[in-house]
């Protein structure tokens, strides 16, 4: 591993995302709990990955950043961006449905630059890392979701020819090394706050539900609190939940407001930290005066807070919460692990809702054990929500059974997959991947965009339109239009 050293003592390094391009549409592989194709995309900005471009910079590297979904680049094109960069390592996240992709493209790449390292990161590669070893030329397989500072202390094991730590996964001759499973033992304070002019924070203000401009999205923990629910990747990625200090998480805000006058920030921890964090973090945006300079917006759990929390998040400026309906069948949400019951749904919304908070719901269709009248009750719920302004903002995915996560494993047992499971490509939303108790597969996309259309109802544009204050809300819902006619387009007029 020491060869590296008698040529540099820091390294130049090329960090985003390759060229992954389909006729399905456009990938949302950054910083996404579920990958999809989309008609009409979104760029949300990575923060973990960027986090380690950040990092690496620090240490002093010469750090290039180019994620080729966002910059539109084909793979011609990024050919020749890598032969004038000529970086020495090629570090990218990759996600179960690109996989097989990302396999070709890194043998393309060794083929034509040999002496480029590449490193693949993410929730797929966590599961299986021995799997992209024997597929592919890759170097070395990254697991866990510190990858950030994973990748910064492989690249100095490199340098100073140290051993190789503990997660990642690489090929000494024909045998497969591995060190030792994955440690999230990192003090996130001890990150650098990333560096947006470097990670091109630009690219990625293409996201229809953040009404402010300029918006930048970070993370205050590391993943979700509650970590239990059956069908995510990210436990994977982070089996212990970490959060920041609040007033780390403060200063970092201040430093986007002093620099880039945000007027939007989206917390993208799987669930914020609630009790004496959340009060604190609060109470700091009110003595900062922040609340009155930014939107502060999160994922939530329903059935962790009490109207008391949501009257402080409203007056600390918290203005969009992202809950996870994802059924209306309590026998659902119980094999699930979703710890709440579907009255916790209904009285969540209607808190946040009273406090003057915007609700955004996520549903899921397509479990193996649902029948379509069970789908069906989710979209009455989802409906009723909606038209009655207890909700505001919806999405519905087709269930995704994530290698590496309990659902799959359990799917895997039970013979509920419609393919052979190792089919990656097909895990990409544009189909079911699991059989269902009494519809066929036409059946679970169709109510998926039924969900959608509840949109386009009278009922629910009259409440809208009730709604709207300002040119911002005005602006906000025409934005909405066209999220919604793309995802009516994925749901349903390709199918």
């Amino acid at each position: 591993m020491g060869i590296l050293k008698r040529f540099f003592d820091k390294m130049k390094l090329l960090i985003g995302y390759p060229p992954t391009e389909s006729e399905k549409g456009i990938p949302l592989l950054s910083q996404n709990r579920q990958f999809q194709w989309f008609s009409n995309p979104s760029y949300i900005f990575p923060i973990v990955l960027a986090s380690a471009a950040t990092l690496l910079k620090a240490k002093g590297h010469e750090v290039v950043w180019h994620d080729s979904i966002a910059e539109k680049t084909s793979f011609e094109d990024f050919l020749l961006f890598i032969e004038k960069e000529k970086p020495q390592i090629f570090a990218f996240e990759t996600k179960t449905p690109v996989i097989k992709q990302h396999w070709k493209l890194i043998d393309e790449l060794k083929e034509k630059f040999p002496k480029l390292r590449i490193i693949i990161m993410g929730d797929h590669v966590t599961s299986f890392p021995q799997e992209s070893i024997e597929n592919s030329k890759v170097d070395f397989v990254l697991c866990g979701g510190d990858f950030d500072i994973l990748l910064d202390e492989l690249i100095e094991a490199l340098i100073k020819n140290k051993k190789i730590p503990a997660g990642i996964y690489y090929k000494k001759g024909k045998t497969i090394i591995n060190n030792g499973k994955f440690q999230l033992k990192h003090i996130l304070d001890a990150l650098p706050f990333i560096d947006r002019e470097l990670t091109k924070w630009k690219n990625y203000e293409k996201e229809y539900n953040l009404i402010g401009k300029p918006f930048f999205y970070i993370m205050s923990g590391r993943d979700c609190w509650w970590g239990k629910c059956l069908f995510c990747a990210w436990p994977v990625l982070y089996p212990k939940f970490r959060n920041r200090s609040v007033k780390n998480v403060l200063d970092e805000i201040g430093l986007l407001i002093e620099k880039y006058n945000v007027k939007e920030i989206f917390d993208d921890s799987g669930t914020l930290t609630t009790g004496k964090w959340l009060k604190d973090i609060c109470n700091g945006l009110i003595e900062r005066g922040y609340n009155k300079k930014i939107y502060y917006s999160c994922n939530m759990r329903f059935g962790c807070l009490d109207q008391e929390d949501y009257y402080l998040m409203k007056k600390a400026g918290f203005r969009l919460l992202k809950f996870g309906l994802e059924s209306a069948n309590q026998s659902t949400l119980d094999k699930l692990n979703k710890g709440i019951k579907v009255e916790d749904i209904i009285k969540g919304c209607e808190m946040a809702k009273l406090a003057g908070l915007t609700v955004h719901l996520t549903m899921i269709v397509g479990y193996p054990w649902e029948t379509k009248e069970d789908a069906l009750k989710t979209f009455e719920l989802a409906k009723i929500l909606m038209q009655s302004g207890k909700a505001d903002l919806l999405q519905a995915t087709v269930l995704i059974p994530y290698p590496g996560t309990p659902l799959w494993k359990e799917a895997k047992e039970n013979n509920w997959f419609l393919f052979n499971p190792l089919d990656y490509e097909r895990y990409d939303m544009t189909e079911p991947v699991l059989m269902t108790k009494d519809s066929d597969a036409k059946d679970v996309a169709k109510v998926c965009g039924k969900i959608y259309t509840i949109f386009l109802t009278p009922k629910y544009i009259f409440t809208r339109i009730k709604g709207i204050k300002n040119w911002q809300d005005f602006k906000f819902n025409l934005r909405g239009i066209k999220a919604v006619l793309g995802h009516l387009n994925d749901f349903l007029f390709k199918r």
